[in-house]
């Protein structure tokens, strides 16, 4: 039986992207299904016997009717093909209000041969081309819906994510009794679990998160555990393989390194788990590339625009989202053609420019330079700049060390 696992495809992600001339959607959207396709395009190709989707659609919890179609279009090309696709619910999957319909409810909605949706935990027993399949899904769930105001009302945020984690446990220590051992059997979860390296899904966090621990979630019950939600693809234990598949396309700067893809997994046949072999690889695809230029300039380059352009053309910046950062004295920044170097990053797919200014430190009080001084300190060499009595300056010392550190009233401060 052979599975393609992958999440966090989160179509609708515009960052550093421009209109299309030709449909006048934006470039990266674009992006975000070319990735896509070339997953389809491999499941088609390979014959796989099920596509296994760990959440996270859209980047908005209300994406746009473009978005949805062509997410849709993708969908149908496997489904209609005899592929059976499985899509968990994710956390960017979820309406805003409880009881709204999720982004990916149509599915189930239209009744659509081959497509299933989990928006809540349960066992499901899909037919392959090579057998059947147990796959228990744990999707994203609201606190809300697994604790009541009664259960959290005493509690801190570490105690509610204790409360959370046994609950979660509870789940998937449920789903393995009710397994058949004759069948292979996959856990799909939209979860963070703790360990895991992450990735620009911090930037992406809606609300406080709670964690699971490793041993939570990597049950010896199951074949393979398949996660989502994390974008670093990574692998957090071999028995049994709990994998993050990772997002299928690079979201910002901080994945600039990070390869993109799915996992395929291959499970052999058994009649009970101890006999079936499970394999598992990483299958890398094309995507935007990422590229940071970080450059520092000195005060003695007599020609700091052709440095720049040189630094610039010694990468290859074709097609790339391009970020040049740049650190220079003020001194020669005048001296730096904006134009020309913009100029030098034409071939880049987008890019920006950041400068960091070097200024010389200003003295204004005596022998010690602002930014390298305390407060208190400063008010004492204010004062004694001043030439303000000793007395007095004791005074309002005392007044301003109160102040700073947040002690004084309002009306204690006359002097």
């Amino acid at each position: 039986m052979k599975i393609v696992h992958f999440a966090d495809l989160h179509l609708g992600v515009e960052t550093y992207g421009r209109p299309d001339p030709a449909t006048g959607l934006s470039s990266r959207l674009h992006d975000f299904l070319s990735a896509f396709d070339q997953l389809v395009d491999y499941a088609l190709y390979n014959k796989v016997d099920l596509v296994l989707f760990c959440g996270d659609t859209y980047k908005s919890r209300e994406p746009s009717q473009t978005q949805q179609r062509e997410f849709a279009r993708r969908v149908n090309r496997l489904a209609a093909s005899g592929i059976p696709v499985f899509l968990l619910i994710g956390n960017h999957d979820l309406p805003n209000a409880v009881g709204r319909a999720t982004s990916t409810e149509i599915f189930d909605t239209l009744a659509v041969p081959n497509v299933y949706v989990a928006s809540r935990p349960d066992i499901y027993r899909i037919p392959t081309p090579s057998g059947e399949i147990q796959i228990a899904a744990l999707p994203w769930l609201r606190r809300s819906s697994l604790l009541s105001r009664e259960d959290t009302r005493e509690l801190n945020f570490e105690g509610i994510n204790e409360k959370l984690q046994q609950i979660l446990t509870g789940i998937i220590t449920d789903f393995t009794t009710q397994l058949d051992p004759a069948l292979p059997a996959i856990l799909a979860a939209h979860v963070w679990v703790a360990g895991a390296t992450a990735g620009s899904e911090k930037s992406m966090t809606l609300g406080q998160e709670h964690t699971l621990l490793l041993s939570n979630v990597a049950n010896t019950a199951f074949d393979y555990v398949a996660l989502g939600h994390i974008h670093k693809h990574q692998v957090l234990s071999d028995s049994p393989p709990t994998v993050y598949a990772g997002s299928l396309e690079r979201l910002d700067f901080g994945e600039e390194t990070d390869d993109k893809g799915f996992y395929i997994v291959d499970i052999q046949p058994g009649k009970a788990k101890d006999k079936r072999m499970v394999s598992f690889q990483f299958q890398p695809i094309e995507g935007r590339r990422f590229l940071t230029i970080s450059l520092t300039l000195e005060t003695g380059d007599t020609d700091p625009t052709a440095t720049v352009v040189r630094a610039i053309d010694g990468q290859d910046t074709a097609d790339a989202i391009v970020r040049l950062q740049l650190t220079l004295p003020a001194e020669i920044e005048g001296q730096l053609s904006d134009a020309e170097v913009r100029d030098a990053l034409k071939e880049a797919h987008y890019f920006t420019i950041a400068k960091d200014i070097r200024r010389e430190t200003r003295l204004r009080l005596g022998k010690w330079a602002a930014e390298e001084i305390s407060p208190v300190e400063a008010l004492k060499a204010y004062l004694e700049q001043k030439k303000i009595s000793p007395t007095r300056s004791k005074t309002l010392l005392e007044y301003g060390e109160r102040l700073i550190s947040g002690e004084t009233e309002q009306e204690d401060l006359v002097v």
